[in-house]
């Protein structure tokens, strides 16, 4: 089952059914062609071809790239071990503005309001694809318009080929190239639980959504110090860790005009939110989830404060179980097994396989951003895969009976996520269920775990990954913020889901709303359809 969901996503393509209901490029001076038979065979001469790349770059004056990219974790030292030797292997020079993630869509605009605008910046695609700012300096050139550069890719195979599935359509922007997709998995993880806990409480695993409230009601009830649930994200601003999924929002939703209706004003929404309100009610949900910062949850969590947490990646499963065990030897951090909500629909939510893309600025001249192009293209490769996730061996990990044993450097100098910023990463969807702090054993028992419970066969793409609209632009800032405090007001009961539901047909019959359906359902159709 575990190759054949391997199989299916890296050769999907984006048709209705993936998305259903629940129910000739100029080759820069570093970019060479290959012969007819290598193209039939990659693997031909791949010795040969390295050692003549490796040869060529030793004579070659280092790329010097300047980037702004998001930081995870703490600010990298460019001068240690691991950035020397990536820089080495890439032969660059990279000058690297590290922007925190929460502050980054801040620094983005003052960037572009500034107009000075480094050699590569990164833009994620959910937070920043449909903001004013950033579309508006796309239309008025800022970037390197990459499709014709591209072209039919045979002159980046790598790019071409080891990406996800679908990321070249859905991470276009009015039909054309302008950056280059950064890979993630589209299933990262699942709600995080403190399964020993469950089992202490007598507790089955919970498989439906219900069944998670009476779970954890439970489990709070024999340790009343602790809280039931908390997140990482917002739950109406961000995500809501594929929980709403549950209620059917990934499925596409027209209002009587053919317009598709922004996710998160749908009536699955409102379920969701209703669902929220009973686990607020149930003395499950924090009192704080409103005002909770993603390191406040991460530290209840770990330290034992919480039982459950969402919109988090399933690769902490293990370093959370590690950590707790400091203080209870019998603690186990595990995901939940799928849980069904809605008749057949299931609490999982599908990205693109692209989290940001890469976009060159037009001020670079185009010897130059062919040079970074092949930049890209070179280390889009499980060479350097593996480089950015364990580092060099005998430094940052020792191989150990056949297993790649992580040594303290290894996090001191590459921390969680850092080396990943730089460069587009091939596709792996079990990337964020891995952990590089684990054996190799518990790791491969964690992706058959995952697999068993459905999550990648049942994921369904949420169509605002995909679906763009200029209006909507324009339009959703005005009510965003007051309707997410109609949220949490009817999650905490003081409004009744009655008011709520009025507000968000209010909101649904604004024509100006209206229109951004009209335009979502036309992009929507159009990347679907092809």
């Amino acid at each position: 089952m575990l190759k054949k969901a391997i199989a299916g996503l890296l050769a999907a393509t984006l048709t209705v059914g993936s998305l259903a209901a629940c129910g000739s490029a100029p080759a820069s001076k570093g970019t060479e062609a290959k012969t007819e038979a290598q193209s039939k065979d990659p693997g031909q001469n791949q010795s040969q071809e390295q050692s003549q790349d490796q040869t060529r770059e030793q004579n070659e004056e280092p790329l010097k790239i300047q980037m702004t990219v998001r930081l995870f974790d703490q600010v990298p030292d460019m001068n240690n071990t691991y950035w020397q030797e990536y820089q080495k292997r890439t032969n660059t020079e990279l000058k690297v503005e590290w922007i925190p993630d929460g502050d980054y869509t801040t620094k983005l605009n003052l960037i572009l309001a500034s107009k000075q605008i480094p050699e590569v910046l990164v833009a994620n695609l959910s937070k920043n694809l449909n903001d004013p700012s950033f579309i508006n300096a796309v239309q008025n050139g800022a970037f390197w318009d990459l499709t014709d550069v591209l072209g039919d890719f045979s002159n980046y195979p790598n790019l071409r080929d080891k990406v996800a599935p679908e990321a070249w359509e859905t991470s276009r922007i009015n039909g054309r190239i302008y950056g280059i997709p950064q890979s993630v998995p589209k299933v990262q993880g699942a709600p995080i639980i403190r399964e020993d806990l469950v089992k202490a409480a007598g507790m089955e695993m919970p498989n439906t959504m219900d069944e998670l409230l009476d779970v954890l009601e439970a489990v709070v009830e024999k340790n009343p110090n602790m809280v039931g649930l908390v997140s990482k994200q917002d739950v109406f601003l961000g995500g809501s860790g594929g929980l709403a999924s549950a209620f059917g929002v990934d499925d596409p939703y027209y209002n009587e005009e053919g317009g598709l209706v922004y996710q998160k004003l749908t009536p699955g929404f409102t379920d969701y939110v209703e669902w929220m309100r009973e686990a607020y009610e149930r003395g499950i949900l924090s009192k704080e989830f409103s005002v909770m910062k993603p390191t406040q949850a991460t530290e209840m969590f770990q330290s034992g404060s919480a039982v459950t947490m969402i919109n988090e990646s399933g690769r902490w499963c293990y370093p959370f179980t590690k950590t707790l065990e400091k203080k209870n030897p019998d603690a186990v951090a595990q995901f939940v097994p799928l849980l069904e909500g809605k008749e057949g629909c299931y609490a999982v939510d599908a990205g693109t396989g692209v989290i940001d893309s890469m976009f060159i600025s037009k001020a670079v001249p185009e010897e130059k951003m062919l040079k970074i192009l092949d930049y890209f293209e070179k280390t889009t490769t499980e060479e350097f895969y593996d480089l950015t996730t364990y580092g060099v061996e005998g430094v940052h990990y020792n191989v150990v009976n056949g297993e790649k044993v992580m040594t303290e450097l290894r996090d001191q100098e590459m921390g969680s996520s850092a080396p990943w910023q730089v460069l587009p990463l091939m596709y792996n969807p079990f990337m964020k269920i891995d952990s590089t702090a684990a054996p190799e054993e518990y790791n491969q028992a964690q992706r058959e775990l995952f697999d068993s419970y459905g999550y990648l066969e049942k994921a369904r793409t949420n169509p605002f990954y995909i679906a763009t609209s200029q209006k909507w632009i324009n339009v959703w800032p005005k009510y965003s913020q007051d309707w997410a405090a109609k949220g949490v007001q009817a999650v905490t009961g003081q409004i009744s889901m009655d008011d709520y539901r009025a507000y968000v047909d209010e909101l649904n019959a604004k024509p100006e709303m209206k229109e951004a359906y009209q335009e979502f359902a036309a992009s929507y159709k159009a990347v679907v359809s092809e």
